[in-house]
């Protein structure tokens, strides 16, 4: 097999006794190694040119991408280059008729067998050099995790952020230093990790779920009550059957992303994030008492993807980034504008749905959608709800009639 111009070679804390034959030929085939100042040490006897890989990677790696064809270059990495690793930009740098890959075992499998727990059904994700917010929801249904921390993000700060969110069913259990001579296993409550400052800086966080933990549903079916609302307007809140129905007709996909505007209690985009836990959705709402108890709502419920938006649609709406699904649950007067711009920031196919109560927003978004030339769908949804009556009766009490109206972007 033919070498290629550059060669990524995985490595551990153990240094060169974890290589393999093939590894360890390849560095002593090298001219060029390449690495972190801590791999490179664990070659003093290298003949070639030695280059530290300090500060902005991608940058370095393109510097070197001009002497691939004058040298064969060795890149030393960490683990498996190609998990949450560097392996992704050598690739786009130095193309991939160009790279070879001799991998070690990764930091996660490492972990894991350190802490002897089984990791096929494990959620491996990487919050390293990445942002924490997020990172609940994609938790959700995940009974096990590992996650690749960094200084920033350190296993801290992701025990603060579970308790932040409500998320506290876990066993944190933190690998040290895995395959060097410094290796420790630790297992913490989520509290006593939040106060621990020992920490190895190299080191993987798993979490584990008791063994009662039962997996949420999807969708939570859930009734008013469930969300903390404003008082005393209890009405203001998207009812149970109206917000199934709506969050169908976004048609919303893992990684969306939402805009929920006239957000009131987040009840409709909480529920969206839960659809969407690799998206993002935008909860916009204008009324200060409104904004306290959506904060409440998405910080009780584990809604971390979901950030409040303090402001008035449209203008709230300007800076953020295109959506591929919009909800307007509420205007302010402001619908006709909300709607035009909600459909020239839409994706393409992405999704618009407006729910209107009064009858003068029913009349104003078909007048909208009609000037503006759209075709669309709308539905009128009347539920009625059993109560109890007289003790051991029963019957029916009616929910306010809305309008669902829906339509999708074009394609260009």
């Amino acid at each position: 097999m033919k070498q290629p111009a550059v060669t990524l070679v995985g490595m551990g804390e153990e240094g060169c006794l974890g290589l393999s034959a093939r590894a360890f030929h390849a560095v002593r085939q090298a001219q060029i190694l390449v690495g972190h100042p801590r791999f490179l040490e664990f070659f003093p006897d290298f003949s070639g040119e030695k280059i530290p890989l300090e500060g902005p990677l991608k940058k370095q790696l393109q510097g070197l991408a001009e002497r691939t064809g004058e040298a064969h270059l060795v890149l030393l990495a960490s683990g498996d280059p190609l998990f949450f690793g560097v392996g992704s930009i050598a690739l786009q740098i130095f193309g991939r008729e160009h790279v070879g890959f001799i991998p070690a075992p990764s930091s996660v499998q490492l972990a894991f067998a350190a802490a002897q727990i089984p990791w096929s059904d494990a959620q491996l994700l990487s919050i390293h050099g990445r942002s924490i917010h997020g990172l609940v929801a994609k938790l959700r249904w995940a009974k096990k995790a590992a996650l690749l921390c960094d200084p920033d993000n350190s296993p801290q700060r992701v025990a603060l952020h579970l308790r932040e969110y409500n998320d506290t069913a876990w066993e944190a259990i933190v690998c040290e230093a895995l395959g060097g001579p410094e290796q420790r296993v630790r297992r913490f409550t989520l509290e006593a990790l939040a106060e621990t400052r020992d920490l190895h800086e190299l080191c993987v966080l798993l979490l584990v779920r008791p063994e009662s933990w039962r997996a949420p549903s999807s969708l939570s079916y859930a009734l008013e009550e469930h969300f903390a609302r404003r008082m005393p307007k209890l009405g203001l809140i998207t009812k149970r059957e109206i917000r199934l129905l709506s969050l169908g007709a976004l048609q919303l996909q893992r990684d969306s992303v939402v805009w929920d505007i006239g957000a009131g209690s987040g009840a409709v985009g909480i529920e969206a994030s839960f659809l969407a836990p690799e998206g993002r959705v935008y909860a916009i709402e204008c009324d200060p008492e409104g904004q306290i108890i959506c904060q409440e709502n998405i910080k009780t419920l584990g809604a971390d993807n979901v950030e409040l938006i303090a402001g008035t649609a449209p203008d709230a709406c300007a800076a953020l980034e295109a959506p591929d699904a919009v909800f307007v649950g509420g205007s302010k007067g402001r619908l006709d504008a909300i709607i035009l711009q909600a459909y020239e920031r839409l994706n393409a196919g992405g999704r618009l749905v407006v729910n209107a109560i009064t009858l003068e927003n029913v009349s104003k978004t078909i007048q909208t959608f009609e000037e503006l030339g759209f075709a669309y769908d709308v539905q009128l949804v009347q539920v009625s709800r059993s109560v109890p009556l007289a003790g051991k009766y029963h019957r029916y009490e009616a929910l306010n009639p809305i309008h669902i109206f829906s339509l999708q972007k074009g394609t260009p």
